[in-house]
């Protein structure tokens, strides 16, 4: 377990998690009442223990807000023609209100091309392309509740953006594009870094806000970091004794950040939780 030490503030994501639960259960009730079920759907490929337990996380969540799930396993034997009908399949069913597509995906399945079949109302994950577009331009939509986790952490821990620099270290489609995005709409001055770039503490020492989602375990130490900057850890990197670590050093991090967020405890149960408001959110919009 990788805990910020006293230097640093702890920016916990427990308590924002439970806020956006419940959230998410009101509105469930309140469509329960209109003789609404909402449905949230995971297509999986895999045998992945890690992304398997990741499914079982979300569903044992979701009931507890009222969220029905689906877990549609297709078994790693799965060609993309496959998944691609899955996922079609309940794009057009009326009751199903959310959709997800677990990865890791098996060899010759790429998950931008299978999401396109989406539906992009239903796209509770921000997975289909469609979906970054439209918030790229500004447009409704559902960013992946990873990127999403950040903004939600930051907010509740009284982060100022406006003006800020915010340096993200990862340009996946998951985080660090979405996340740009999202940043922007704040108002924030924003750098993306990724393996090329050149003298990369350099570029981070300048942040006001630093996000780190590379899944490289302690890339970011003291060495990264300003004085006072408020450093948000994506990290969910799996260590011998089968717990996780993060991206941040955070014995190295916390006598130099200001705040830090814990993994586990941070981003992580934020991410589950905002997935269960966009199903909700997704049913109330249809």
């Amino acid at each position: 377990m990788s805990e910020p030490s006293p230097a640093a503030r702890s920016l916990s994501g427990r308590d924002i998690a439970a806020r956006l639960r419940a959230s998410a259960a009101e509105s469930v009730s309140a469509l329960a009442v209109a003789g609404v079920a909402v449905r949230l759907a995971i297509v999986t490929a895999t045998q992945d223990e890690s992304s398997a337990w990741y499914v079982r996380s979300i569903a044992a969540a979701a009931g507890k807000v009222g969220i029905e799930t689906e877990i549609v396993d297709l078994t790693p034997q799965a060609g993309p023609s496959q998944i691609e009908a899955a996922l079609a399949r309940l794009s057009a069913e009326d009751d199903v209100h959310g959709i997800i597509l677990q990865t890791p995906l098996p060899v010759g399945a790429r998950a931008e091309q299978l999401a396109l079949s989406i539906d992009p109302a239903k796209d509770v994950d921000g997975a289909n392309p469609l979906s970054l577009g439209r918030l790229t331009v500004g447009l409704t939509s559902f960013a992946p509740a990873t990127a999403q986790a950040v903004l939600q952490l930051l907010d509740f821990h009284g982060v100022e953006l406006a003006g800020s620099r915010a340096v993200v270290v990862g340009r996946s489609a998951v985080v660090g594009k979405p996340l740009l995005q999202l940043l922007l709409r704040r108002d924030a001055t924003v750098t993306v870094c990724h393996s090329r770039t050149r003298d990369l503490p350099a570029v981070t020492r300048k942040a006001d806000v630093l996000v780190a989602a590379v899944g490289r375990a302690g890339l970011i130490t003291a060495d990264y970091i300003r004085p006072g900057a408020v450093v948000i850890d994506v990290g969910t990197n799996p260590t011998a004794g089968g717990g996780l670590t993060g991206d941040v050093d955070a014995r190295s991090a916390a006598p130099v950040a200001g705040a830090l967020s814990p993994v586990p405890g941070g981003v992580g149960p934020v991410t589950t939780a905002q997935l269960l408001l966009n199903t909700a959110t997704a049913a109330i919009q249809r």
